[in-house]
């Protein structure tokens, strides 16, 4: 394990007046539902432990995904979505044949896998950062990776998605949905049809819940009953009475996540016009933060140049990306302050 690279988290600076736009939190408050809900837990039964079913939150997650017709008992749950991932890599994707996942996206493919000793193989993205369907029609010993992309935010239309899919029947496909309530089009509607699909998803960034750990898991029952074997080999209650309730009730605030997502998605659009105008080649997104390069500033240089002026943006030294910002949606306010510093940068 000293050889083994641990994933390196967005940083988390302790600074005052930061305008924070490195880890694509939400800048917008969670459901006012969710924080009475959590406000309800706090009294005497949190001395007893809880539901180690999470019956509650399995059902609103089910009766939100109602039109495709989700079941509670196809729905897993867990310490949010990287717990989720930890155990369906273990669970899923422990086979003879490679791990096939893009060589550019979340990095922490790459450790669960060094970590449970799983081999693995990186399709590259093409030269406009897409992932390419056809690239993964070959055989494997699984597929993961996140639509919309991450760091990219390039998101793969459903038909693609499912052309992965039904090429590989033989084989888990994992679609990591992190960012998909602002833009990308979301493979739970194909669960019913295809036994071996399996959607990840989270709270932390479109139910503005990244504080309390929640993630879950949509697949037919075969899928998650596998992730609740290994799940209770480790934790039976990996969810406490806090994070049940909150988000439960935070799923079930339709409005509230409507009205925030619509507003992170036209903040988006604002932000990459103004940094087109500035001169940045900007990536399509359909997650909530934008990837850009200027064609004259070199990626680094410019976060730190952001950084001095006290705004922190996720700067990643790889070398296909190496000049890219990966900038998190904020308010309007941290947006235009955004986009006023680098106007004074570029001169």
């Amino acid at each position: 394990m000293q050889g083994l690279k641990p994933y390196v988290p967005g940083e988390q600076p302790k600074l005052r007046d930061l305008v924070k736009l490195n880890t694509n939190e939400n800048p917008y408050g969670p459901s006012p539902l969710a924080i009475e809900a959590l406000r309800g837990e706090i009294g005497d039964t949190l001395r007893l432990y809880p539901d180690p079913n999470a019956d509650q939150l399995r059902e609103a997650i089910a009766a939100s995904f109602d039109a495709v017709g989700v079941g509670p008992h196809q729905v897993f749950v867990g310490n949010g979505s990287d717990e989720v991932l930890a155990h369906v890599f273990m669970a899923l994707l422990k086979h003879p044949r490679p791990v096939l996942f893009p060589d550019i996206t979340y990095s922490f493919y790459p450790v669960y896998c060094k970590l449970y000793g799983i081999d693995y193989v990186t399709v590259p993205l093409d030269e406009e950062f897409r992932i390419a369907a056809g690239d993964y029609l070959k055989p494997n010993g699984g597929v993961i990776f996140p639509n919309p992309n991450a760091p990219t935010g390039r998101s793969l239309p459903l038909r693609e998605v499912e052309r992965i899919v039904a090429g590989n029947a033989d084989s888990t496909v994992v679609i990591d949905e992190a960012y998909v309530d602002f833009g990308g089009e979301s493979a739970v509607a194909l669960v019913a049809r295809y036994a071996n699909l399996l959607v990840v998803r989270t709270l932390s960034k479109s139910h503005s819940l990244a504080g309390l750990r929640v993630g879950f898991a949509i697949g037919q029952q075969e899928l998650t009953e596998a992730l609740e074997r290994v799940k209770n080999s480790f934790n039976s209650y990996p969810l406490g009475r806090l994070a049940l309730a909150g988000a439960a009730a935070a799923i079930r605030d339709r409005e509230h996540f409507e009205r925030t997502r619509r507003a992170v998605i036209a903040s988006r659009e604002a932000l990459a016009g103004d940094l087109a105008a500035l001169g940045f080649d900007v990536l399509p997104s359909s997650a909530n933060f934008l990837f850009a390069r200027h064609p004259t500033r070199d990626g680094e240089a410019l976060a730190a140049a952001l950084r001095e002026r006290n705004i922190i943006v996720r700067h990643f030294q790889l070398p296909r990306i190496r000049q890219f910002l990966r900038i998190s949606i904020g308010t309007d306010t941290q947006c235009r302050m955004l986009v006023e510093a680098l106007r004074n940068i570029l001169g």
